[in-house]
């Protein structure tokens, strides 16, 4: 089933999201929504709280749509290293019509549980490193946009304003 992506500012999107204690049928009836939201968006990644789920769940699929799937759901991820420096353009399903160069580590080492409760690793880096950061945010109640300098985060405050007073 297709969710509703919150949009920015809902304050939805600043709550942090608790550790998920148990694996069951709901959970991967999250998951699967989540994917299907995700890939209706179209999008290459969605983390739980933009679904309105203050769960720390999130999906990421970086195949191109001629190419199979390689959906990754993890389930409690924690960065458990991170290097680099990469400073690439981010967008997001929770604020749309809007990218900006974003600093995040260029390689990641990620531990989180799949949908069956096992432990997995993954050793991601380039766009994979900075999806797994940009989603792990969102669990923490952080957008792309947090990481701005105050001058950007300022200018893209204004435009979403104007943008909502518009569409009153």
């Amino acid at each position: 089933m297709i969710r509703t992506i919150l949009t920015y500012p809902n304050p939805e999107l600043k709550k942090k999201s608790v550790p998920v204690t148990i694996i069951n049928d709901a959970l991967r009836e999250l998951v699967r929504d989540m994917a299907e939201t995700m890939y209706a968006a179209p999008g290459i990644g969605l983390a739980a709280p933009q679904v309105g789920v203050h769960q720390r769940v999130i999906v990421i699929d970086l195949a191109s749509k001629d190419e199979p799937s390689e959906l990754i759901a993890a389930i409690n991820p924690v960065i458990v290293h991170a290097e680099g420096e990469a400073y690439e353009e981010e967008g997001c399903l929770s604020v749309p019509k809007y990218a900006a160069n974003v600093r995040r580590h260029a390689r990641v080492v990620v531990k989180a549980l799949d949908i069956e409760g096992v432990e997995r690793t993954w050793q991601a880096d380039d766009l994979l490193a900075i999806a797994f950061q940009h989603e792990i945010d969102h669990l923490d109640g952080i957008l792309f946009i947090d990481h701005l300098s105050a001058l950007k985060r300022e200018l893209f405050q204004r435009k979403a304003r104007r943008a909502a007073e518009e569409s009153q």
